[in-house]
């Protein structure tokens, strides 16, 4: 078969999309971090570990229902707008009718059975938090419709700058008002506001359906066709989760609290990934339209390699000085350092898996699923037998949230060998985005992190220590790591 000439040319523009797209989240992930220190902070300050633990678990509940009732949707909705003959406003309808309807029914069940969201005694207001559950799945269901038309901005707003900020205003202002389910009634709020920040530019770029009418059997054979996607969504997701929801069993709400704190802090390097995200959806359905694996394998790893980069640099500045960046959120918190340590760790080693699976959720539905489930199983056994260990050294709870992270660690780190092996032998290319000049611009951000944490007070760690260990870790990884298709992400204009 003979190459199209214009193939190298369209390789240009994917990886311009894809860098394009990755600065514009990059600058979601800043905005985003910048209102997420506060919240962490008037949480962990006013309501303590205690209520955010219970916060914690709560959320842990909703939001997996929000990530079933989507229903693989997030990446699905590429995949059938790519082919669907209508007009596209009906089949963002259908996705949202789907969604919707599948989301009030979820609604309505956890409110009849609360007890699945809390360990104890619950208020009628914080039984309420169901009502976030619809506003989730639209939300999804709407920045999927808008990613594939390249609209990232939207979703900078309403998940950078619109939802976190209102979390931490709100969490602020209903302390004083009614401090029990202050934080519960802020989460509302905030995903509210969020749905109307994507539900509005939506219906401005695909307008209202045209001539159409919901086709309760096509909406069901939709619904069969994307549960291998809504499980592999909703594990991957709930990977992240599943270490609270067990913590809960074992060691009490204070102790779940803390880790959420830690475990927060440990998402600002997996939001870099969730960057990619969106963009690279659109990108490989089209390229395995045209079954140009060598671009999909090359993208891969490309991706892979931007955001294993980045995420090691921040883990090395938010780990090294741990114990400083958890004692922001108070003294308490300080014993999550282990916690947190692991849980970045977690992060870097997920890379691969991530990237993989955008890929595998297309051409390997069933057996990407079953690997996700094995991760789970990994972790939920890895987790209990750490924890187990601990309880018999007659060890505190927070080396139990140490150990929680330890298990997804391990996980995840299975999960990332396994599914780019899997990929590999699909595409018939190496899938690897490991280079070892990571290795070299670790070494003197070590060095200085060290140094940093044994001479300088606490304050002076957090305020010259993160810069120092992120401009070591850079310069090297710049200049020994990047090489021009790699740099293309730093450039505005990737065609001069």
């Amino acid at each position: 078969m003979s190459e199209d000439p214009a193939a190298p040319d369209q390789q240009q523009k994917d990886i311009q999309a894809l860098a394009k797209g990755g600065r514009t989240n990059f600058l979601g992930f800043l905005l985003r971090l910048a209102a997420r220190l506060p919240f962490l902070f008037i949480a962990g300050r006013l309501y303590g570990a205690e209520s955010l633990g219970r916060f914690a678990l709560a959320l842990v509940v909703v939001e997996l229902s929000a990530q079933l009732c989507t229903l693989g949707q997030k990446r699905g909705l590429a995949m059938r707008l790519s082919h669907e003959r209508e007009h596209p406003a009906n089949a963002v309808a259908d996705a949202m009718l789907l969604g919707g309807s599948l989301a009030l029914l979820a609604t309505v069940v956890i409110y009849l059975f609360p007890d699945v969201m809390f360990n104890g005694a619950y208020t009628q207001e914080e039984r309420l938090v169901v009502l976030a559950i619809l506003p989730l799945t639209l939300t999804e269901i709407a920045l999927a419709a808008q990613a594939y038309r390249f609209d990232i901005a939207t979703s900078v707003r309403a998940r950078a700058l619109v939802e976190p900020w209102t979390l931490s205003i709100m969490s602020g202002v209903l302390f004083f008002v009614y401090r029990q389910a202050g934080l519960l009634i802020a989460y509302n709020l905030s995903v509210m506001a969020a749905a109307v920040t994507a539900l509005w530019p939506m219906l401005r770029t695909y307008g209202l359906p045209r001539q159409w009418k919901p086709h309760p059997l096509a909406i069901g054979q939709l619904a069969i066709a994307n549960l291998p996607l809504a499980a592999a969504d909703a594990i991957e997701w709930g990977t992240r989760r599943f270490d609270i929801y067990l913590l809960g069993f074992f060691a009490g709400d204070k102790a779940v609290g803390v880790y959420y704190v830690a475990q927060q802090i440990a998402s600002v390097p997996q939001k870099l990934k969730t960057s990619f995200e969106p963009i690279l959806g659109p990108v490989i359905t089209r390229n395995l339209k045209e079954q140009n694996f060598t671009a999909i394998a090359q993208q891969v790893c490309q991706v892979g390699f931007w955001i294993t980069a980045a995420q090691a640099g921040v883990a090395l500045a938010l780990g090294i000085p741990g114990e400083g960046v958890m004692g922001l959120v108070g003294p308490l918190f300080v014993g999550g350092t282990g916690a947190l340590c692991f849980l970045l760790a977690a992060e870097v080693s997920a890379a691969t898996a991530v990237v993989s699976e955008a890929v595998l959720i297309y051409v390997k539905r069933i057996q990407n699923l079953w690997v996700s489930l094995a991760t789970l199983a990994i972790q939920a056994a890895a987790t209990i037998g750490l924890i187990k260990l601990v309880e018999r050294l007659g060890l505190n709870d927070n080396y139990k949230a140490a150990m929680a992270g330890a298990g997804l660690m391990v996980a995840l780190a299975m999960a990332s060998w396994v599914k780019s092996r899997l990929l590999a032998r699909f595409l018939h290319q190496s899938v690897n985005n490991w280079r070892w000049p990571l290795v070299w611009a670790a070494a003197p951000a070590v060095v200085l992190g060290w140094a940093v944490t044994s001479f300088l007070p606490e304050w002076a760690e957090l305020a010259f220590g993160i810069p120092t260990i992120l401009l070591a870790y850079g310069f090297v990884i710049w200049h020994k790591g990047f090489g021009p298709e790699d740099r293309v992400l730093f450039r505005r204009n990737v065609g001069a």
